[in-house]
Formats: structure tokens, sequence, C-alpha cells
């Protein structure tokens, strides 16, 4: 049997899939990124490809969050700060979209392995 593959984006949280205890590291760092309340649905714990699909939703909701308040800031800022303040909030939300990014290719990686996909090393 080959050795368990993580793909590129992979959350370095999460073991690769087959790995042992993977899908126990998956659902762990898919409760960490989705807000606390997700803790009690009884569903999102019994069923992981569901949890995965929440994650998805819930990360993909954050990134337009993050598009809006960037287009908007110095708009909804320039009266209320000064102009240094309003180009470190265009900063944060830069990184934060950036950061997003990243979970969002986490989590779809994620989702798909629940699902059954298996990635192969690539020479």
């Amino acid at each position: 049997m080959p050795a368990p593959v993580a793909p590129p984006g992979w959350p370095a949280a999460v073991r690769p899939p087959d790995a042992p205890d993977w899908e126990r590291t998956a659902v762990n760092w898919l409760f960490d990124i989705c807000p606390p309340d997700y803790r009690q649905h009884a569903a999102l714990r019994r069923h992981v490809v569901v949890l995965a699909r929440f994650a998805v939703l819930h990360v993909e909701a954050q990134q337009a969050a993050v598009r809006r308040g960037l287009s908007q800031c110095r708009a909804d800022l320039r009266e209320v700060a000064d102009l240094d303040v309003v180009e470190a909030a265009v900063t944060t939300f830069q990184a934060e979209e950036a950061r997003l990014l990243a979970v969002r290719r986490g989590v779809g990686l994620v989702e798909e392995a629940l699902r059954g996909r298996r990635f192969v090393a690539r020479l």
C-alpha cells in the first residue's frame, strides 16, 4: 500500500487521507475553522462530509465579507479615521483575503478526501 499523500494546500493540522486517525484530525480542524456553535449540532458531529460542506460555505461567506469590506473600507472609514489607520485596515483586509484563500483550498481538499478522493505523489 502506498504511503498517504497530502496535496499542495493540504492543511498542516490534518493528517493525509488514509493515514492513521486522519478523519479525526480532519473533523477537529473543520470544527476549528467553523463557528463554535457548530459543535452543538449532532448531524455535523456524526456526518463528516456534511461538516465539510458547512465549512466550505462558511469560509466562502467569510471571503465574501472580506471582499465587501475591502471594497468599502476607504469610503466607510475616511471620515472617522486618519489615512494611515484606513490604509492599515486595507492591509488587514488584504492579509485576511490571502489567508482565507489558503483556508478555502484546504477545506475543499479535505472535503474531496472525505468524499473518497485520494491523491497521488507527483514526480
